[in-house]
Parts: structure tokens; sequence; C-alpha cells
């Protein structure tokens, strides 16, 4: 048995999937300045690419803003309650068709590894992107900031390290969402709101 249960609100919906979208383009982007292939040119995917990033950045000051004023950062604390039977699950229940420990509301959205992982996200990969990117953004002022010592090289490896820990996030978020009670539910429910809860 299943039960209708409104979890993501609009602005939630917009904020996942712009970002979605953003973050996707500044792989798309980084990669070709990379040199990993040829598809906008050279000039063209950096200039794209500093527009992505700041487009992000007022996306995120925006969204930290709704968080806060909302009280929705709540969902982000981390806990340790039933973090046993999630992994578990992950580890094997899942393939046994086991049902799945937590049951997600609109007072609690995120199953503790999901915590640990936005957590881990916002407070070490986000900042080495960020650090890394902007001061390889704006290199031409390090001598003027006395970071003339720092080495460009090591600012690209960390921001294509970054950027790699990134698609591997991205790609393991995108398996996990086909793991509801249909491949589709997790996508649905990012869509309209709406996750279908099994009791």
């Amino acid at each position: 048995m299943t039960e209708r249960v409104y979890i993501f609100k609009g602005f939630e919906r917009f904020w996942h999937w712009s970002q979605a979208a953003l973050i996707i383009f500044l792989m798309l982007t980084g990669f070709e300045v990379h040199g990993t292939y040829a598809l906008f040119g050279f000039e063209k995917a950096v200039d794209y690419h500093a527009i992505a990033a700041w487009t992000l950045v007022g996306l995120w000051v925006f969204a930290i803003f709704w968080h806060v004023t909302t009280g929705e950062w709540r969902h982000y604390i981390p806990t340790t309650q039933k973090m046993l039977a999630i992994m578990k699950y992950y580890s094997s229940g899942i393939f046994k068709h086991e049902p799945h420990p937590f049951k997600p509301s609109a007072s609690q959205k995120h199953n503790p590894l999901q915590r640990l992982t936005y957590l881990a996200i916002l407070t070490l990969l986000s900042p080495l992107i960020w650090v890394s990117g902007w001061l390889y953004l704006f290199y031409a002022d390090w001598a003027a900031w006395g970071l003339g010592a720092l080495s460009l090289e090591w600012m690209a490896t960390a921001h294509t390290i970054g950027a790699f820990l990134m698609l591997a996030f991205l790609i393991s978020h995108v398996y996990l969402a086909t793991t509801g009670h249909k491949i589709t539910s997790k996508f649905k429910s990012m869509i309209t709101g709406y996750e279908d809860v099994e009791h």
C-alpha cells in the first residue's frame, strides 16, 4: 500500500533542476576547456563556463536565503538514526527487494546517508570547486593579492578533481533515483512534488 505525500515544494524543484542543468553545462564546457573534446571552441567554452558558474552562484545565494528563511535547512542536519539500517539496505537489502527502512515525509525529506552526502558536498566538494575555480578565473590578480606563490597547475588540477567528484556524485544520484518502487517514481516526485511512500 502506498500513500501520496507532498515532499518537495515548488522552489525546491526549480532549484534542483536548474542546478542540475547548470552543473551538467559546467561539466560540458569545463571538460572542453580541459581539452577532453571540442564542441563550442576553447574561447566560447571558457566564456560559457564563466557565465554558467556565476549563474549558479546567484542560484545558490537565493537558495541559501530560501532555506534559511523557510527553515528548510533543518532537513540537512546529520543524524545517525537508522544509519546502519540504511547502509544495510543499500549494500544488500535493495537487491533482495526488501522495503526501504526510511519513509520520507514533509518533516524528514532525506535519509541519514543523503544528509551526510549533501553535507559533504556543501562543506567539502563545493568549496574545492568554487575556491579553485575563482582563483583560476582571477589568476591575473594573484600577485596583487599576495598569492603569487600559488601554482596555476595545482589550482587547475584541484578544480578538475572537484569536477570528477561532482560527476561521480551525479552518476550515483541518477542511479539511486531509479531505485524507488518504480524506476520513474523518484523522478516524478521531483517534478510534481509528491512522492508515493510505501507502508
